[in-house]
């Protein structure tokens, strides 16, 4: 456990042609304080140890960089295999919750956004988990993404993005929400702009035991998988490979998210 909170802030290596990406929303501090206990399924062995093994086998002998590190949640336990992990996060307080699990010697955040922060040396892998890239709310910004991956990446080293497919097949004509969770603690919803490519995932959470629920959203951009791929291919990429899920699932037209891969050229 870390005795303080140490987080670098951007190094002057920023690209002078890449401008700071504001549209991402940061997480505030009781959002932060929070996020671990809320994500407890997603922290558990049965979703994770798919998930390392995948990043373990790409990383190789090389160092990780993980673009939006948030809590740490994937990051940590990836440094605890032996993989060399380094972190970028857009919020300061989503990466002082991390700091209380791991020093800076360790596991180093640099506090930034993933499109144009720039960190020192080179990476065998890059790496951005839980529809992440969804949180630029631009197509420009997002290519940017791929180009700031690209730049970190040593020849012949991956770039793995997870993202949620839309549920735009669930929509019927006129319609434009799709409950995602109906259980007794959590209403889930997202409602979409076609136009835009923009969905905003609606949260209703019970808070407590009196009755009250706290409320929530979050805008997020989605983008297919043939956009990311021309993404790639602009910030010099080829597409390795594409998954449904961390245990390597075929995918369909029926998966509902996608695990993809694009190598940097030797």
């Amino acid at each position: 456990m870390a005795g303080s909170v140490l987080i670098r802030r951007q190094s002057p290596g920023r690209p002078a042609e890449c401008p700071p990406v504001t549209s991402s929303e940061r997480w505030t501090r009781a959002t932060a304080d929070r996020y671990d206990a809320e994500e407890t399924e997603n922290s558990s062995a049965a979703v994770l140890h798919p998930t390392l093994d995948f990043l373990t086998e790409l990383a190789g002998d090389g160092r990780a960089l993980e673009l939006a590190i948030g809590t740490g949640r994937v990051g940590v336990p990836l440094r605890e295999r032996g993989v060399p992990v380094v972190g970028i996060e857009l919020s300061e307080h989503m990466a002082a919750v991390l700091r209380r699990k791991v020093d800076e010697s360790t596991l180093p955040v640099t506090i930034g956004d993933m499109a144009t922060t720039v960190v020192p040396g080179g990476f065998t892998l890059v790496y951005l988990v839980y529809n992440t890239i969804s949180n630029l709310l631009t197509q420009e910004e997002q290519v940017e993404c791929f180009r700031n991956a690209a730049r970190h990446l040593e020849p012949g080293g991956r770039f793995v993005i997870e993202l949620l497919l839309p549920p735009l097949r669930s929509l019927p004509p006129g319609q434009t929400a799709v409950p995602f969770d109906v259980s007794e603690r959590h209403l889930g919803f997202d409602t979409f702009d076609l136009v835009e490519q923009i969905l905003v995932s609606h949260h209703f959470t019970r808070d407590g035991d009196d009755g009250r629920y706290r409320r929530g959203n979050s805008r997020h951009r989605y983008a297919w998988p043939a956009e990311l791929d021309l993404m790639a291919r602009i910030a010099g990429l080829e597409r390795e490979r594409r998954v449904a899920d961390w245990d390597g699932t075929p995918f369909t037209q029926d998966s509902t998210k996608h695990i993809s891969v694009w190598r940097k050229p030797t």
